[in-house]
């Protein structure tokens, strides 16, 4: 049964319409047709939309986020829903590759992606990254194929079925794999006004419909974020002489009413709401998804073009972070520790420095931890794109991050496949040697989960904000992936206040001291050489455990002398060689890494 899909003017009063907001957003390549189909589909416009920046005007592209809605009535099969009216905001995000950081701004505030392509052309490189974004930030995607006007009608329906198949194939990689696709002309002929003589938009309304269908999870998604403290998206801001200063954006979790008081953590400063909009339409309050203009008085508008608005208080501002941490697949480079990241949180984007590191296997559990067990581990101190817990058990205490626990620091961050395509390479032979070397070594492979970021400037936002790290310094002419991780704040560390905080988290690298047995004192002592310097303080090392090649457990007893040689005392005895072989020492412990001012060793 056809769905209803007549757009109507938006008409929100309480007591009146109540309206359930739904943000779409609208990414793709430059000169896919983006803007022309929220031009389309839209019936109300903000006061920033359809490229009113002047300079988009000038140039002939969209280069800020564009703000536009329509509405329809709720279908029969979703009047179980609280709502008189489906209301959908369109998200209009730029396509030129320069502009990235602005798009990822864009698409943390909305409940469902629809990617546009240009039919005649496929998949093009900022294409591929948009689809990167959604895969990070929604679950839910619809494909739309513009221009189908521009393919001669005998060969159209041909022509269609062959790319959808064809992307078919690339989505296949994704997440998206049973994604829909809808063929439009959002603008036939490439009429600038439609109303004036154009020929009107073709497929729009089968694409309302497929729009339709993902309103009830859009609900679900706000209902498990409803009663979270309030926190406002913030994209534009301007004044209006008489009344105050308008902040424009986007709900996205809690309420808020007129005469509320909100805090402006970017600026430390808490005002009162005055009185809210919704695209030209007087409201008295606002929830999670909604889209709305709030006027506050007071606030001289040239100190916030963008930011948050929340509940005074709980937003924190910090310079370093503990984060959930998993590599884009299609990030080709290298991802290692101590190397610097453009690092996008909401709306803002500042320089990190990264540092990785693994779950490890509990103590006694007797073996080494699978890519499979970190991929569980990383799903499961993970949570989902809406901001809701994640399944299987993510919320107990084993899983979330503690300093109480320890950690293997991680030179690189992986993907599962990389790990698994190096064991390929090496064969079985080749990985049973390098485990072997490990075990010899007392270490332990792990696969990095968590990650350190140290902000180049404080950062303010939510704890448990979503964040996407990128190298935007590659060319953008190149076609290549610039997004290269990306994960979930887990805790917010201001290093101002508490200098420890990265300090105390128990990330160690395994260090190994070798050296020989220069002579047997008796049946279960030896006098070793060769592992420390004649400056070394011994005094550090005493008791620590030392084994022999033949696996003989002893314990160091002091120095011996003045050039670095140390006694060993072996309670079952050690047993001298044959034939004048030499016995080997090893003295192996871990170093916490993130401990700079500590020499603490700990076996």
């Amino acid at each position: 049964m056809a769905i209803a899909t007549r757009r109507v003017p938006f008409t929100r009063t309480m007591g009146d319409k109540r309206v359930l907001n739904v943000n779409v957003g609208i990414l793709g390549h430059i000169d896919s047709g983006k803007t022309s189909l929220a031009r389309a589909l839209s019936t109300h416009f903000s006061t920033a939309s359809l490229d009113k920046h002047p300079q988009s005007t000038e140039r002939g592209i969209t280069l800020d986020l564009g703000f536009s809605s329509f509405t329809a009535p709720v279908p029969e099969n979703l009047k179980h829903l609280p709502y008189d009216e489906i209301q959908f905001t369109l998200v209009d995000c730029p396509g030129h590759a320069s502009l990235i950081k602005t798009v990822l701004g864009g698409a943390q505030i909305i409940d469902v992606m629809m990617l546009v392509v240009d039919v005649n052309k496929g998949i093009q490189t900022q294409t591929a990254e948009c689809l990167v974004v959604g895969e990070i930030t929604t679950s839910e995607l619809l494909v739309v194929m513009n221009k189908v006007d521009m393919i001669p009608e005998a060969s159209r329906e041909d022509k269609i079925a062959k790319m959808t198949a064809r992307l078919g194939n690339t989505f296949k990689a994704t997440k998206f794999k049973q994604c829909e696709m809808v063929p439009v002309a959002a603008r036939p002929g490439g009429a600038v006004d439609m109303s004036a003589g154009g020929d009107p938009p073709v497929g729009v309304d089968g694409l309302v419909e497929r729009l339709m269908t993902r309103v009830s999870r859009a609900h679900a998604r706000r209902e498990r974020r409803r009663k979270d403290a309030f926190l406002f998206a913030v994209d534009h801001c301007f004044p209006i002489k008489g009344q105050g200063t308008v902040l424009t954006g986007t709900v996205l979790s809690g309420k808020c009413a007129v005469g509320d008081v909100i805090e402006l953590p970017n600026l430390k400063l808490e005002k009162k709401v005055k009185s809210m909009q919704m695209f030209k339409r007087p409201v008295q309050s606002c929830e999670r998804g909604d889209r709305l203009g709030m006027c506050i008085t007071q606030l001289d508008h040239n100190l916030m073009e963008r930011g948050l608005v929340a509940s005074p208080g709980s937003v924190p501002t910090f310079n370093a972070a503990v984060v959930t941490a998993e590599k884009i697949r299609f990030f080709k480079q290298t991802v290692g520790s101590k190397m610097r990241f453009h690092v996008t949180v909401g709306h803002a984007t500042v320089m990190a420095t990264a540092e990785f590191f693994g779950e490890v296997p509990a103590d006694g559990a007797g073996e080494t931890a699978t890519v499979e067990d970190a991929e569980r581990l990383l799903r499961a101190v993970s949570l989902d794109v809406s901001g809701s817990a994640a399944p299987d058990g993510a919320e107990s205490e084993g899983l979330k991050f503690s300093y109480e626990r320890e950690y293997k620091y991680c030179s690189v961050l992986e993907t599962a496949g990389e790990v698994r395509k190096r064991d390929a390479e090496a064969g079985e032979a080749g990985a049973a040697d390098l485990a072997a070397a490990s075990a010899r070594a007392g270490d332990t492979p792990a696969f990095a989960t968590w990650a350190v970021l140290v902000f180049d400037q404080p950062i303010t936002c939510p704890a448990d904000s979503l964040y996407i790290a990128s190298r935007f310094d590659s060319d953008i002419h190149q076609n290549t992936c610039r997004l290269a991780f990306h994960g979930r704040l887990a805790l917010a560390l201001d290093l101002e206040k508490a200098p420890d905080g990265v300090r105390r988290i128990k990330a160690f690298k395994m260090k190994q001291r070798e050296g020989t047995v220069e002579r047997f004192v008796d049946e279960r002592s030896v006098i070793g050489k060769g592992m420390f310097k004649k400056e070394t303080d011994l005094g550090m090392f005493a008791g620590m455990r030392v084994v022999t090649d033949r696996g003989e457990a002893g314990a160091i007893d002091g120095g011996f002398g003045k050039s670095g040689k140390y006694k060993v005392y072996f309670s079952e005895g050690v047993a001298p060689r044959e034939n004048g072989e030499t016995t080997r020492l090893y003295l192996r412990f871990k170093r916490y890494v993130f401990d700079k001012d500590a020499k603490k060793m700990v076996q």
